[in-house]
């Protein structure tokens, strides 16, 4: 994937997720409207979706790109993120 590829991709996911993120709460995330997976690594600290191996609310998430924390992203977009898994990784 070259560099600009990786750049719309990026730009891609975060104005996806930002409505989600901006509305994190105590417990899990509302799921979204359009087609989508859980993208595991690439949430940023506290800004995760829901549920890890260490707390089950989302916004709970310690740090960036932490293996077990995921976020909502569109459907086929997990596999173009750096570090994107679509299984939760230790």
């Amino acid at each position: 994937m070259n560099k600009t590829q990786l750049m719309v991709a990026s730009a891609m996911i975060a104005a996806f997720s930002l409505p989600l993120l901006s509305a994190a709460q105590a417990g899990p995330a509302a799921t979204p409207k359009f087609e989508h997976e859980k993208c595991f690594g690439i949430a940023r600290a506290g800004k995760n979706d829901c549920q890890t191996a260490s707390s089950s609310c989302a916004g709970t998430s310690r740090r960036d790109k932490q293996g077990d924390a995921w976020i909502y992203v569109p459907k086929g977009t997990c596999d173009r993120v750096v570090d994107g898994s679509l299984m939760a990784k230790k």
